[in-house]
This record gives structure tokens, C-alpha cells and sequence, in this order.
């Protein structure tokens, strides 16, 4: 049997084959791990640079232009993962933006080539609990561990087990949902972009009871150290609105059983700082209803790695 060239495997990836993605992974893993222990060193976060490059190189092998250059890219993925772990700041997120400048927003990158609904339905096999911080991670602003932490109510420690234990059983989940129908990723994105934009707008019209209504009857909002149910849910939105502050939808990340929101703030131009810049829904679901719901600002939290 003759072993298919880099070319031959780089465009069968990009055209959807699993089979073709795994073994340009499993062929370069030894030089990928290579880079990230000569700038590391030996320590756990060597396996953490390598699978975090591997999964960017998923969301991203159909943007290489130069198929023969798949060794170098996926060298200089960990290399940026290095640096950026090094420099102790949230390191690149999933749909590897610092690779091309100028996309902001993941989904949209992730929509461009044909593995992105075979990724969100491996990501759908994983429990919620091994989900959730791997979609904070790879898909939103929350990438810190100290981030996760918070937003999970577990220790730091939890979460690098977590992450490990999600990173391992994705790859078998790829493997296995390889050959199974996927739900339409980018229209569940969509769906829930458009659930957001639409409370936003009916909360500055004075209809946001309207929406909480059909939400779940046992809604929990969780705010740093504030705990409540509807009457906080609807008193924080109408007490911002009354302050002159909006939000405004800027990212959306959506599973079935969690929906991410990432909104700017405007603040009034008389009160520039009454609020953070930036606020994250963190939305989990009860058939299809939001259940609990935790805001958080990440320009305001500790960022470590």
C-alpha cells in the first residue's frame, strides 16, 4: 500500500475525510511536541501546547494555502502557543485568529470549511461537564484557568483535568461520529445569535419580562457574589437600561445544552466607566429553555495560565 504524501492527505482533510486529518496529526505529533519542549521544557503543559495545536490545526486545515508546508504550520501553531502561554495571557482561541488577522469572530471561521459540524457534534458526545470548559477555552473570551474556574465553581486543578480529559475523549469522539449525520452547526449558532439580539432589543423596548417568561420557571442568575432567580434576573437588566447602559451582541458560541453570548457594553457618555466593557452570558439549558445563567467580565479577572 502506498503511504499518501502531506499534499495528498492536507487536501483530503480539507475536504472532509477524518481519516486524512488524523494521520497528518498522528504524523507530525512527534515535532509538534518537539517545539513546544524546546521552548517549555519538560512539564504537563508541553501535552496541553500540543493538543490545543491540534485543535486549532482542526479548525484551520481548510485555510492552508500551501498543503506541502503542513509541517511548518502545525509547528508554528505551537510555537505561537508557547509564546503566548509563556507571556502568561489568554492564549489563541480555537478558531486561531492570530493565524489569520482580521477575523473576529470564531463561528465564522469555523463555517469555512467542511469539518466544522463533524467537530460540534464530537463536542455534543462529551458530557456537559468535560464540554463546558473546552468550549470556554476554544470559543470565547473566558480562556484563562482562573477564568474557568470561576464559571465552573471548581478548582484550578479541576479544570486542567477537565480540559485533558475533554481534549482525549474529543479525538475518540471524532473518530467515532466520523461517519454519523451532524446537526447544521452554523444554524444552531445562528438561532441562538439571533434569540440574543432579539432580548436585547425587547429589553430596550420594556418587554424583557416577556422573554424571562419563557425561560425556565426555576431560572438562577449567578453574578460574582449575587444569587437570585427572575425578580434578579429582570432587576439587573432594567437597572443597566435605566443607567444608560446597552449591550450589544458581539459573539455567540451554542451547543445544545449551552448557549454563550459575549456582549459589549456601552457605558452613557456622562458615566464612561459604570460598567465593564464586556459581559459574557454563560447560558446552560434545560430543554431548550436557559435554567442558569452566569454573567461574567473578563476584563476585570485575574488572566493567568
Amino acid at each position: 500500500m502506498v503511504t499518501p504524501s502531506d499534499v495528498e492527505l492536507v487536501l483530503s482533510a480539507k475536504h472532509g475525510t477524518v481519516e486524512a486529518l488524523g494521520l497528518l496529526l498522528a504524523r507530525h505529533e512527534a515535532g509538534m511536541r518537539a517545539v513546544a519542549l524546546s521552548i517549555l521544557g519538560y512539564g504537563p503543559d508541553v501535552d496541553d501546547v500540543v493538543q490545543d495545536a491540534a485543535l486549532i490545526a482542526l479548525g484551520r486545515i481548510g485555510d492552508l494555502r500551501d498543503p506541502a508546508a503542513v509541517g511548518p504550520w502545525l509547528k508554528m501553531i505551537v510555537r505561537n502557543e508557547c509564546r503566548m502561554r509563556l507571556r502568561r495571557v489568554p492564549e489563541v482561541p480555537f478558531d486561531g485568529a492570530e493565524l489569520l488577522a482580521g477575523e473576529a469572530e470564531p463561528d465564522r471561521a469555523i463555517e469555512q470549511h467542511a469539518l466544522r459540524d463533524w467537530i460540534w457534534h464530537a463536542m455534543g458526545e462529551l458530557s456537559p461537564k468535560l464540554r463546558l470548559p473546552l468550549m470556554l477555552r476554544h470559543f470565547t473570551e473566558v480562556t484563562s484557568y482562573d477564568q474557568i474556574a470561576a464559571a465552573c465553581e471548581v478548582p484550578v486543578g479541576t479544570v486542567r483535568s477537565r480540559l485533558n480529559q475533554a481534549r482525549s475523549k474529543l479525538a475518540d469522539a471524532l473518530r467515532g461520529t466520523a461517519e454519523k449525520a451532524h446537526d447544521d452547526a452554523a444554524k444552531l449558532t445562528a438561532k441562538r445569535r439571533r434569540e440574543g439580539i432579539e432580548t436585547l432589543e425587547a429589553a430596550e423596548q420594556g418587554r424583557f419580562p416577556e422573554v424571562v417568561a419563557g425561560w425556565s420557571p426555576h431560572i438562577e442568575l449567578i453574578s460574582g457574589s449575587l444569587r437570585g432567580g427572575v425578580d434578579l434576573v429582570i432587576r439587573g437588566m432594567d437597572g443597566d437600561l435605566a443607567d444608560g447602559v446597552r449591550q450589544r451582541m458581539r459573539h455567540t458560541v451554542a451547543s445544545k445544552d449551552v448557549t454563550i453570548w459575549e456582549m459589549d457594553m456601552m457605558n452613557p457618555p456622562d458615566d464612561p466607566f459604570h460598567c465593564p466593557p464586556g459581559v459574557v452570558w454563560l447560558m446552560s439549558l434545560q430543554d431548550g429553555r436557559p435554567r442558569t445563567i452566569r454573567l461574567i467580565h473578563p476584563a476585570v479577572t485575574t488572566v493567568t495560565s
